[in-house]
C-alpha cells in the first residue's frame, strides 16, 4: 500500500509539473487577469508581419534603426508617465517640460556659451523643481493632479516661449550634443552589452528564486526559469545581430534602455518601489500602514519631470536645435498611449516601466509602417485610436477579472 501511495503521489507530482507547464500556467494567469506583456508582444509581432508583407523594407536593418530612434524620445517621456500611472495619477505637463528643457539648453548653449554639462544641469534642476512643485500642490493642497498638470502644461509652454524669445528657434551645432543621436556602438561592444544584459536578467531570476525559497514562498517553476531567459536572450540578441549589419546599436537607444533598467530596479528591488505599488493599489491603506503617501507622490512627479528634461535634451540632439514646436504636437498623447498600450493599468498599482518602451515601439511601428505603405496622416491617427481603445479595453477587462478572482 505504501508503494502504491508513493506511486500515486509521484504521479500527481509529475502531472502537476507537466500539466501545469507553460500552457497550464498561461491559462491560470489569463483566468486571473494576469496576462502581463503577452498582448503587446503578440500585437507587435502581428504588426511587424503585416507591414513586412506590405513592404519588404520594413524589417531591414536600416529601417529598424530609424524605427528605434523614432521611438526613443517618446519612450523616455512614457517611462515617466508610467511611474505616475502606477500611482493612479496623470501628468499632462510633460510635453511642455520637454519643450522648456530644450529651450533652456538651447539658449544657454547658443546665446550664453555655457558648457554643455551646466546647460543640461540647469534644465534638470528646473524640471526637478517643476515636478516637486506640482507633486506638492497635489499632495498637500489636494488639487487633482489632472488639474495641476493641466495648468502646468499651459504655464510651462508660456515659459518656453518666453525663454526662446522672438527668434522662436535656435540651431545647436555642438558635436557633443548631436553625439547622442548620431553615434552607434561598435559591433563587439553591442554584443558585449547584450550578453551582459542577458546574464544580469538570469542572475536576477535566480537570486529572486533563492530569496523566495529562503522565505518559504513559492518559487518560479523550472520551465519558466529556463524559458524566460531564453526568450529574453532572443529578444535582445536577434535585434543586436540585425542592427550590427547596418551601423550598430544606436547610443540613444542604449541610453533610454539604461534609464528604464535603472527605474525597473528602483521599483522592484527597493522599499521605495514597494511603496509606490502600495500607494497605487490603495493610497488610504498605504497611509494607514505608515507610508508617506505625499513623499511618494512628490518623488514620482519629480522623476517624471526629470525624464521629460532628459527627453528635451534628446530632442535637441536629434533635431540639432530647439524651437517652439519641441515637445508640442502629439508627444504627450503618444507618451500616455504608449504606457497604456504597453500594459500599465490606468487604475494604478499594476504595471512595469518596461511597458513604456514596448508601447512606444508599437506606436513607432504603426507610424513607420503606415508611412512606408504611403498612408495619409488621418489613417495613422485612426489606427492609433483603435489600438489605444483595444489596450484600454484589455486593461478594464483584466481589472474586472482580477476583482472576480479576489486578487
Amino acid at each position: 500500500m505504501r508503494g502504491s501511495g508513493t506511486e500515486v503521489t509521484t504521479s500527481r507530482t509529475a502531472h502537476g509539473v507537466l500539466g501545469l507547464g507553460a500552457v497550464g500556467t498561461l491559462r491560470r494567469r489569463i483566468g486571473q487577469g494576469d496576462v502581463g506583456s503577452l498582448p503587446i508582444v503578440v500585437g507587435l509581432a502581428v504588426i511587424w508581419i503585416f507591414f513586412q508583407t506590405q513592404n519588404s523594407n520594413f524589417l531591414t536593418p536600416r529601417n529598424l534603426t530609424d524605427l528605434l530612434l523614432q521611438m526613443t524620445i517618446t519612450a523616455t517621456v512614457a517611462t515617466g508617465i508610467v511611474l505616475v500611472l502606477l500611482l493612479g495619477e496623470i501628468d499632462l505637463s510633460v510635453g511642455s517640460v520637454v519643450g522648456l528643457s530644450s529651450a533652456i539648453i538651447g539658449v544657454l548653449l547658443v546665446s550664453n556659451q555655457v558648457p554643455l554639462w551646466l546647460a543640461v544641469g540647469v534644465a534638470l534642476l528646473v524640471a526637478l523643481a517643476i515636478g516637486c512643485a506640482q507633486g506638492a500642490i497635489a499632495s498637500y493642497v489636494g488639487v487633482p493632479t489632472f488639474v495641476v498638470t493641466l495648468a502646468g502644461m499651459l504655464g510651462w509652454l508660456g515659459v518656453q516661449l518666453w525663454v526662446l524669445g522672438t527668434t522662436g528657434s535656435l540651431n545647436v551645432d555642438d558635436p557633443a550634443v548631436s553625439f547622442l543621436f548620431t553615434s552607434y556602438l561598435p559591433p563587439a561592444l553591442g554584443w558585449l552589452a547584450a550578453f551582459v544584459v542577458v546574464a544580469a536578467y538570469v542572475g536576477e531570476r535566480v537570486n529572486s528564486n533563492r530569496q523566495r525559497q529562503r522565505l518559504g514562498l513559492s518559487i518560479e517553476p523550472w520551465h519558466e526559469l529556463l524559458v524566460r531567459p531564453a526568450l529574453v536572450g532572443l529578444v535582445i540578441l536577434i535585434p543586436v545581430a540585425v542592427l550590427n549589419t547596418w551601423r550598430g546599436v544606436p547610443v540613444a537607444v542604449v541610453t533610454m534602455l539604461l534609464l528604464v533598467g535603472a527605474l525597473h530596479l528602483l521599483l522592484t528591488e527597493t522599499t521605495f518601489g514597494r511603496h509606490v505599488f502600495a500607494v497605487g493599489g490603495n493610497a488610504e491603506a498605504a497611509r494607514r500602514a505608515g507610508i508617506s503617501v505625499a513623499r511618494i507622490q512628490i518623488t514620482i512627479f519629480a522623476i517624471c519631470s526629470l525624464l521629460a528634461a532628459i527627453a528635451g535634451f534628446m530632442s535637441v540632439s536629434r533635431s540639432f536645435g530647439a524651437s517652439t514646436q519641441t515637445g508640442s504636437g502629439t508627444l504627450l498623447l503618444e507618451a500616455i498611449a504608449a504606457g497604456v498600450i504597453g500594459g500599465t493599468s490606468l487604475f494604478g498599482g499594476r504595471g512595469s516601466v518596461w511597458s513604456a518602451p514596448l508601447g512606444a515601439l508599437v506606436m513607432a511601428s504603426l507610424a513607420n509602417g503606415l508611412d512606408l505603405t504611403g498612408q495619409p496622416p488621418d489613417i495613422k491617427y485612426v489606427v492609433e485610436m483603435v489600438v489605444l481603445l483595444v489596450a484600454v479595453t484589455i486593461d478594464a477587462m483584466t481589472r474586472r477579472s482580477r476583482t472576480r478572482s479576489g486578487l
